[in-house]
């Protein structure tokens, strides 16, 4: 139990100190901080899911993470045209490595935490996509501020949030479904309880940020589009586990259980999701 959160309290841990330091410090600090991220994230879909999931999750989200960005970089598409400084370490085709590893860190929780709220693959797969370039609403305006990357052409703009194209975020959403379609085909879609940890990650990052934007950082306009837009997934996710149920995929007549996990004898095909207190056999 330890060791499934302790590399989440680490993180959780550096996010903190992130607002109480600047310069150098923050720089390697956010390097540090993605890193681990990434970490975190392969480490639990190859804990819970195989090697197999991990390297998809990898080749997906930050082999087409790179891909997406060094286009963007190259020729201004999907996201408009932008350079990256020199502040996040070494680049390749002009995208800072830990950039893909960003997109892998997020992907994972955002699509862990829509298979909690809904089962059935495209809504995962919006909903997923959905909470993953919504992060986008907190994380640009953030690292533009800090120098991390700029625009060419930053307008139209959200209101409140200049030096940002709104079709930043469109490119964000569009490469998003992408990648969770990509992850609904090749990966497991079940739920189990081992997913914990990932639930909390998508949490904490959401509350956080909120507050680290409006309070810490100078930046209300973003805490408030980050809020709004991150709430999509978030404040489902967050009711769904309060009210400690599983997702509903049961068939009528069915004597689900709240909170009750699948027992060994379920007969569940590869990608089904557990279904609490489900007779043996029974299926979608």
């Amino acid at each position: 139990m330890i060791a499934r959160w302790l590399p989440l309290a680490v993180l959780v841990l550096a996010q903190i100190c992130y607002p109480l330091t600047s310069g150098d410090v923050r720089n390697g600090l956010t390097v540090a901080t993605v890193v681990l991220g990434f970490v975190i994230s392969v480490g639990h879909a190859a804990a819970t899911r195989g090697a197999r999931t991990a390297v998809a999750l990898v080749a997906i989200a930050a082999g087409g993470g790179f891909l997406i960005e060094a286009t963007g970089v190259h020729t201004g598409f999907p996201f408009g045209g932008y350079d990256y400084s020199g502040q996040l370490g070494p680049k390749v085709l002009g995208v800072p490595l830990i950039i893909p590893l960003a997109w892998a860190w997020m992907t994972w929780p955002a699509w862990l935490s829509a298979g909690r709220v809904v089962s059935r693959p495209v809504p995962r797969v919006l909903l997923a996509a959905a909470g993953l370039a919504a992060w986008d609403l907190f994380l640009d305006p953030q690292m533009v501020a800090a120098g991390h990357w700029s625009w060419h052409d930053p307008e139209p703009a959200l209101p409140g949030v200049p030096g940002i194209p709104v079709t930043n975020y469109l490119g964000w959403l569009m490469f998003a479904v992408v990648v969770a379609a990509l992850l609904s085909a090749v990966t497991d879609r079940s739920v189990t309880a081992a997913d914990q940890p990932m639930y909390a990650l998508y949490l904490w990052t959401y509350g956080s940020s909120i507050m680290a934007h409006a309070v810490f950082l100078g930046l209300p306009s973003s805490a408030v589009w980050g809020g709004v837009g991150m709430a999509v997934l978030a404040v489902p996710l967050a009711v769904t586990l309060l009210r400690g149920r599983r997702p509903a995929t049961s068939t009528p007549g069915d004597a689900a259980t709240p909170g009750k996990t699948a027992t060994p004898g379920d007969a569940a095909t590869p990608g089904d999701a557990r279904v609490p207190g489900a007779r043996p056999g029974s299926r979608r």
